[in-house]
């Protein structure tokens, strides 16, 4: 049986000057919270690693490294890291302690600069693309629904209409959570029910967003990683099913990662892009964990771009992932 809700549209109240005016200042004091306990324990390394020192040697470069492998960034890209400061310092010849923090810097957002993450500051869709399909796919417990709920919300804020697909059928609590959300945001749901086809479901609410004109249409995935050759079999069925009703789309597929996993977030990055043609990541939980460096080494080793992170429990804490905004944030002092 086909369930379909259609709600009011959120009405955004305040005026878009006064939005704007706050809004970035707002961001950059969740960004700077939510990163507190990554900057706490890698800077206490980093002190403790160049306090009596007057220059960068390569005692303070192995104290920086196991600062970098504790914040979870891991252990490649903290090698490729160090191994580009060692050539700094080296060309360089004399480089103090107080550089120290800018150095790494730098390295860290060059790093970012070359894994095709971007500076965008804004949630918007794709040029010409509407609907625009986005497809989100991750393991249950990362925080999937609820990172689905807000992009809802960020897309609504920005003029969007936006449907949820809940094309996770065999969890009955996954299509209600996503239902609850939806009523949240005050967007459209389209769902037929537990035990559905996830392709069917995909290609219908396609066709929902194709004919009620929708700017965006969010579809759920199961999480499910016991088995990658039904989990292949599976999400190239809805893949398939999503382009027949709309050539080129989905547009986007989201892999949605825990930051405060750590190297398990490895794993799961690992094995969905073996499976899937992942375009895009969204990190969520970086408030809650020490080892917020997985952004950085997750770029790095799939050169695939962290699009969203998740600073908060708050509706409007997910954010654009900002590389220089994260990096400045995370060097504060």
């Amino acid at each position: 049986m086909v369930r379909i809700l259609r709600l009011p549209r959120v009405v955004h109240i305040l005026q878009m000057g006064f939005f704007d005016k706050f809004f970035n200042r707002e961001k950059k004091e969740d960004l700077d919270k939510g990163l507190e306990k990554t900057k706490e324990g890698f800077f206490g390394k980093i002190a403790r690693a160049v306090a009596g020192k007057s220059t960068v040697d390569e005692e303070v470069l192995d104290e920086v490294e196991a600062a970098l492998i504790a914040a979870d960034v891991g252990l490649d890209t903290t090698v490729k890291i160090i191994e580009r400061m060692e050539a700094r310092v080296a060309r360089d010849k004399y480089v103090n302690t107080d550089e120290l923090n800018n150095l790494l810097r730098d390295e860290i957002v060059q790093l970012l600069g070359e894994n095709n993450t971007t500076d965008a500051e804004d949630f918007d869709i794709p040029a010409g693309k509407k609907p625009y399909i986005l497809l989100v796919i991750g393991v249950n417990g990362v925080g999937k629904t609820t990172t689905i709920g807000k992009l809802a919300s960020q897309f609504q804020q920005r003029g969007h209409k936006v449907v949820l697909g809940a094309a996770d059928t065999f969890r009955a609590a996954a299509v209600d959570q996503l239902k609850i959300w939806s009523e949240r945001v005050g967007c459209d749901f389209y769902s037929k029910g537990m035990n559905a086809d996830p392709a069917a479901v995909a290609y219908e609410t396609t066709q929902y967003a194709l004919e009620n004109g929708c700017d965006v249409a969010i579809i759920d995935t199961a999480g499910r990683l016991h088995n990658k050759v039904n989990l292949m079999q599976e999400l190239g069925k809805i893949h398939r099913s999503i382009e027949k009703k709309l050539p080129g789309a989905p547009h986007d597929v989201l892999l949605v990662l825990d930051a405060s996993t750590g190297q398990n977030a490895f794993e799961q990055a690992r094995h969905f892009t073996e499976v899937a043609p992942i375009t895009a990541l969204a990190l969520t939980k970086l408030d809650g964990t020490a080892k917020g460096g997985v952004a950085i080494g997750i770029s790095d080793q799939f050169k695939i771009p962290i699009r969203y992170i998740g600073v908060g429990e708050r509706i409007d804490q997910l954010q654009i992932f900002n590389k220089r905004a994260f990096v400045e944030s995370l060097f504060a002092q």
